[in-house]
């Protein structure tokens, strides 16, 4: 097995182990969910997130676009604001609390 198809297949592993069950559009995605709220740490530094975001395989970002919805359990709704690949396989989905209407 090559170093491409192992890293793909352990990335997989590791996002249906250990990611977070959503659904973007209503399509179920295994991602990895971070906010600012939930003060992620990395040993003593925090991290600085700015806004929520969620990591999902770039073959699961294909047919995301802005202003789609995002579940995410036990932490509610978002709409995606920014796409972005980081070049390793993933993509990083910036987002936001969606808008309510007023009447």
């Amino acid at each position: 097995m090559d170093f491409r198809a192992l890293s793909d297949r352990m990335d997989r592993e590791i996002f249906n182990r250990l990611g977070d069950a959503v659904r973007i559009d209503g399509r179920p995605v295994r991602g990895m969910f971070a906010a600012p709220w939930l003060q992620p740490q990395m040993g003593r530094l925090n991290t600085s997130l700015r806004e929520p975001m969620l990591t999902v395989r770039d073959a699961d970002a294909v047919s995301v676009a802005r202003d789609m919805l995002v579940e995410v359990p036990g932490e509610g709704e978002f709409v995606v604001v920014n796409i972005e690949p980081d070049g390793t396989g993933d993509t990083v989905l910036v987002l936001r609390r969606p808008k309510r209407e007023t009447r």
